[in-house]
């Protein structure tokens, strides 16, 4: 195993969590055409604009033009809202104005 880090242009989003899977999609230069996503390896360490992940030996390094993507553990991440009351902070770090077309939630009525 070895360890990678990607640094890159922006902050890594914020629900990137240590031991999340990392998954590389392989972008051809010049026609643009994405490959399936490809397991790269488990998240090591997340801070600011760098990320870390364990890697097999033999894994080809991600380019620059390649996508990188992230998947939670269902185990520990499979869960809704438990209590009485949820707070929402929602954030845009682009400098672009984005339009919000939906925000939802499920919940189940423990008590009445």
């Amino acid at each position: 195993m070895a360890v990678i880090a990607m640094t890159f242009a922006k902050n890594i989003n914020a629900s990137v969590q240590i031991g999340d899977m990392i998954y590389v999609c392989i972008v051809t230069t010049g026609t643009g055409a994405v490959a399936e996503p490809i397991e790269l390896g488990t998240c090591t360490a997340v801070s600011g604009k760098v990320l870390s992940c364990n890697i097999t030996t033999g894994t080809a390094r991600p380019a620059t033009t390649d996508f990188i993507m992230f998947s939670k553990d269902n185990k520990g991440n499979l869960s809704s809202i438990d209590g009485y009351y949820a707070e929402v902070e929602m954030k845009n770090d682009d400098t672009a104005a984005v339009e919000l077309f939906a925000v939802g939630s499920e919940f189940f009525a423990s008590s009445k």
